[in-house]
Protein backbone atom coordinates (compact mmCIF):
# COMPACT_ATOMS: atom_id res chain seq x y z
CA UNK A 1 0.00 0.00 0.00
CA UNK A 2 1.64 3.75 -1.26
CA UNK A 3 1.55 5.92 1.69
CA UNK A 4 2.81 9.62 1.20
CA UNK A 5 2.73 12.38 3.95
CA UNK A 6 2.12 16.19 3.73
CA UNK A 7 3.95 18.66 6.17
CA UNK A 8 2.92 22.17 5.79
CA UNK A 9 5.54 24.10 6.79
CA UNK A 10 4.84 27.52 5.21
CA UNK A 11 3.50 29.65 7.51
CA UNK A 12 5.14 32.59 9.43
CA UNK A 13 5.76 32.23 13.31
CA UNK A 14 3.71 35.07 14.38
CA UNK A 15 2.88 34.00 17.66
CA UNK A 16 6.74 33.06 17.89
CA UNK A 17 7.43 36.68 18.21
CA UNK A 18 9.26 36.05 15.05
CA UNK A 19 9.38 36.55 11.42
CA UNK A 20 11.29 33.56 11.08
CA UNK A 21 9.18 30.59 10.38
CA UNK A 22 8.20 28.56 13.32
CA UNK A 23 9.15 25.27 11.67
CA UNK A 24 12.88 26.28 11.45
CA UNK A 25 13.54 27.95 15.28
CA UNK A 26 16.14 25.80 16.59
CA UNK A 27 15.02 23.21 19.26
CA UNK A 28 18.53 22.45 21.07
CA UNK A 29 20.08 23.40 18.08
CA UNK A 30 18.02 21.59 15.29
CA UNK A 31 15.27 22.98 13.93
CA UNK A 32 11.90 21.71 14.90
CA UNK A 33 11.13 20.40 11.37
CA UNK A 34 13.79 18.20 11.24
CA UNK A 35 13.00 16.51 14.59
CA UNK A 36 9.10 16.20 13.46
CA UNK A 37 10.47 14.90 9.85
CA UNK A 38 12.48 11.99 12.01
CA UNK A 39 9.48 10.73 13.63
CA UNK A 40 7.79 10.35 10.26
CA UNK A 41 10.61 9.26 8.96
CA UNK A 42 10.66 6.21 11.27
CA UNK A 43 7.91 4.71 10.32
CA UNK A 44 8.34 2.46 7.39
CA UNK A 45 4.64 2.52 6.16
CA UNK A 46 5.59 6.22 4.85
CA UNK A 47 7.13 6.18 1.24
CA UNK A 48 7.93 9.78 0.32
CA UNK A 49 7.45 12.99 2.52
CA UNK A 50 6.34 15.73 1.13
CA UNK A 51 6.92 19.50 2.67
CA UNK A 52 5.46 22.55 1.78
CA UNK A 53 7.38 26.01 2.28
CA UNK A 54 7.89 29.46 0.93
CA UNK A 55 10.30 29.40 -1.76
CA UNK A 56 13.08 31.41 0.08
CA UNK A 57 13.28 28.58 3.17
CA UNK A 58 14.20 25.89 0.54
CA UNK A 59 18.25 26.32 0.72
CA UNK A 60 17.98 26.51 4.46
CA UNK A 61 15.76 23.47 5.22
CA UNK A 62 17.90 21.50 1.84
CA UNK A 63 20.85 22.83 4.31
CA UNK A 64 19.13 21.35 7.76
CA UNK A 65 17.93 18.03 6.09
CA UNK A 66 21.95 17.55 4.57
CA UNK A 67 23.12 14.74 7.19
CA UNK A 68 20.16 13.14 8.14
CA UNK A 69 20.12 9.57 6.42
CA UNK A 70 16.09 9.74 5.36
CA UNK A 71 16.73 13.05 3.26
CA UNK A 72 16.42 11.60 -0.21
CA UNK A 73 12.36 10.52 1.19
CA UNK A 74 12.24 13.88 1.38
CA UNK A 75 10.73 16.30 -1.19
CA UNK A 76 10.66 20.25 -0.87
CA UNK A 77 7.11 21.53 -2.18
CA UNK A 78 6.15 25.57 -2.58
CA UNK A 79 3.49 26.14 -0.71
CA UNK A 80 0.53 28.83 0.08
CA UNK A 81 -0.24 31.30 2.55
CA UNK A 82 -2.82 29.33 4.22
CA UNK A 83 -1.97 25.89 5.49
CA UNK A 84 -4.89 24.72 3.00
CA UNK A 85 -3.00 26.18 0.18
CA UNK A 86 0.12 24.59 1.25
CA UNK A 87 -1.47 20.90 1.96
CA UNK A 88 -2.98 21.18 -1.83
CA UNK A 89 0.39 21.92 -3.55
CA UNK A 90 1.47 18.81 -1.53
CA UNK A 91 -2.00 16.45 -3.20
CA UNK A 92 -0.21 18.04 -6.50
CA UNK A 93 2.22 16.47 -6.62
CA UNK A 94 1.36 12.70 -5.40
CA UNK A 95 2.37 10.16 -7.93
CA UNK A 96 -1.64 8.75 -9.31
CA UNK A 97 -1.13 5.23 -7.32
CA UNK A 98 -0.68 7.03 -4.02
CA UNK A 99 -3.65 5.23 -2.17
CA UNK A 100 -3.57 7.05 1.49
CA UNK A 101 -1.94 10.31 2.73
CA UNK A 102 -1.20 11.53 5.97
CA UNK A 103 -0.74 15.18 7.01
CA UNK A 104 1.06 16.02 9.78
CA UNK A 105 1.97 19.76 11.28
CA UNK A 106 5.69 21.04 11.14
CA UNK A 107 5.51 21.92 14.50
CA UNK A 108 4.21 18.43 16.35
CA UNK A 109 7.91 16.78 16.68
CA UNK A 110 6.93 14.40 19.97
CA UNK A 111 4.56 12.63 17.55
CA UNK A 112 5.27 8.36 18.31
CA UNK A 113 5.36 5.93 15.94
CA UNK A 114 2.77 4.24 18.08
CA UNK A 115 0.50 7.01 17.27
CA UNK A 116 1.29 7.41 13.79
CA UNK A 117 0.47 3.70 12.86
CA UNK A 118 -2.71 3.83 15.13
CA UNK A 119 -4.39 6.36 13.08
CA UNK A 120 -2.89 5.26 9.74
CA UNK A 121 -4.67 1.42 10.73
CA UNK A 122 -8.21 3.41 11.33
CA UNK A 123 -7.88 5.30 8.28
CA UNK A 124 -7.13 2.44 6.02
CA UNK A 125 -10.08 0.89 7.78
CA UNK A 126 -12.59 3.61 7.41
CA UNK A 127 -11.28 6.08 5.18
CA UNK A 128 -10.84 8.90 7.06
CA UNK A 129 -8.82 9.04 10.99
CA UNK A 130 -7.10 12.02 12.84
CA UNK A 131 -5.79 11.46 16.15
CA UNK A 132 -7.80 13.97 19.01
CA UNK A 133 -7.47 14.75 22.58
CA UNK A 134 -10.15 14.35 24.93
CA UNK A 135 -11.52 17.66 27.17
CA UNK A 136 -10.95 17.24 30.35
CA UNK A 137 -11.41 21.47 31.51
CA UNK A 138 -15.34 22.46 31.29
CA UNK A 139 -16.07 24.00 27.77
CA UNK A 140 -18.16 27.15 27.53
CA UNK A 141 -19.75 28.56 24.24
CA UNK A 142 -19.48 32.24 24.34
CA UNK A 143 -20.55 35.34 22.42
CA UNK A 144 -17.28 37.74 22.75
CA UNK A 145 -17.55 38.60 26.52
CA UNK A 146 -20.92 36.40 26.96
CA UNK A 147 -21.56 32.46 27.97
CA UNK A 148 -24.11 31.32 25.68
CA UNK A 149 -23.98 27.54 26.86
CA UNK A 150 -21.98 24.98 28.05
CA UNK A 151 -21.11 22.42 26.08
CA UNK A 152 -20.49 18.47 26.75
CA UNK A 153 -17.16 17.58 27.40
CA UNK A 154 -17.83 14.16 26.69
CA UNK A 155 -18.78 15.53 23.24
CA UNK A 156 -15.55 17.76 22.61
CA UNK A 157 -12.12 16.51 21.47
CA UNK A 158 -9.05 18.71 20.56
CA UNK A 159 -8.28 17.77 17.10
CA UNK A 160 -4.10 16.36 16.61
CA UNK A 161 -2.19 15.35 13.62
CA UNK A 162 -1.91 13.19 12.04
CA UNK A 163 -4.63 13.26 10.09
CA UNK A 164 -4.76 10.59 7.12
CA UNK A 165 -7.25 9.87 4.65
CA UNK A 166 -7.53 7.94 1.26
CA UNK A 167 -5.73 9.91 -1.35
CA UNK A 168 -8.76 10.71 -3.59
CA UNK A 169 -11.62 11.35 -0.70
CA UNK A 170 -9.30 14.27 0.35
CA UNK A 171 -8.96 15.15 -3.06
CA UNK A 172 -12.32 15.45 -3.33
CA UNK A 173 -12.91 17.40 -0.53
CA UNK A 174 -10.28 19.99 -1.16
CA UNK A 175 -11.76 20.23 -4.69
CA UNK A 176 -15.21 20.79 -3.19
CA UNK A 177 -14.27 23.27 -0.50
CA UNK A 178 -12.14 25.40 -3.84
CA UNK A 179 -14.88 25.49 -5.78
CA UNK A 180 -17.06 26.89 -2.42
CA UNK A 181 -14.37 29.52 -1.62
CA UNK A 182 -14.56 27.18 1.81
CA UNK A 183 -10.94 27.68 3.91
CA UNK A 184 -10.84 25.02 6.67
CA UNK A 185 -8.76 24.86 10.00
CA UNK A 186 -7.39 21.24 9.41
CA UNK A 187 -8.06 18.32 6.62
CA UNK A 188 -10.58 16.66 9.03
CA UNK A 189 -13.54 19.60 8.36
CA UNK A 190 -12.87 19.32 4.43
CA UNK A 191 -13.90 15.92 5.02
CA UNK A 192 -16.55 16.43 7.03
CA UNK A 193 -17.79 18.63 4.47
CA UNK A 194 -18.62 16.05 2.19
CA UNK A 195 -20.76 13.90 4.66
CA UNK A 196 -18.27 11.37 5.15
CA UNK A 197 -17.19 10.12 9.04
CA UNK A 198 -13.80 10.75 9.91
CA UNK A 199 -13.03 8.54 12.77
CA UNK A 200 -10.89 9.82 16.13
CA UNK A 201 -8.26 7.66 17.64
CA UNK A 202 -6.92 9.33 20.83
CA UNK A 203 -3.75 11.23 20.60
CA UNK A 204 -1.34 12.25 23.40
CA UNK A 205 -1.31 15.13 25.58
CA UNK A 206 2.64 14.95 24.58
CA UNK A 207 1.97 15.32 21.23
CA UNK A 208 2.09 19.21 21.40
CA UNK A 209 2.00 22.05 18.83
CA UNK A 210 4.87 24.40 19.38
CA UNK A 211 3.38 27.65 18.28
CA UNK A 212 4.68 30.28 21.32
CA UNK A 213 7.40 30.88 23.24
CA UNK A 214 5.74 28.95 26.29
CA UNK A 215 5.70 26.02 23.97
CA UNK A 216 9.39 26.21 23.87
CA UNK A 217 9.94 25.07 27.20
CA UNK A 218 7.42 22.53 26.93
CA UNK A 219 9.36 21.24 24.30
CA UNK A 220 12.90 20.91 25.68
CA UNK A 221 12.02 19.19 28.87
CA UNK A 222 9.86 16.77 26.54
CA UNK A 223 12.74 16.37 24.34
CA UNK A 224 15.36 15.55 27.72
CA UNK A 225 12.72 13.08 28.79
CA UNK A 226 12.94 11.30 25.26
CA UNK A 227 17.06 10.96 25.63
CA UNK A 228 16.68 9.74 28.74
CA UNK A 229 14.27 7.17 27.55
CA UNK A 230 16.20 6.10 24.66
CA UNK A 231 19.51 6.21 26.68
CA UNK A 232 17.63 3.73 29.38
CA UNK A 233 16.97 1.27 26.74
Amino acid sequence: MKIAAIVPAAGLGVRMGTRQHKALVALEGVPILVWTLRKLAACPRLGSIYVALRREDFAAVEGALAAEPYRARVLLVEGGDYRQDSVRAGLAQLPPDTEFVLVHDAVRPFVTLELIEKVLDAAVASGAAILGLPVTDTVKQIDRTQVTGTLARERIALAQTPQVFRTSLLQEAFARAQADGYHGSDEAVLVERLGHEVTIVEGSDRNIKITKPADLDLARFLLAQERAQSGAK
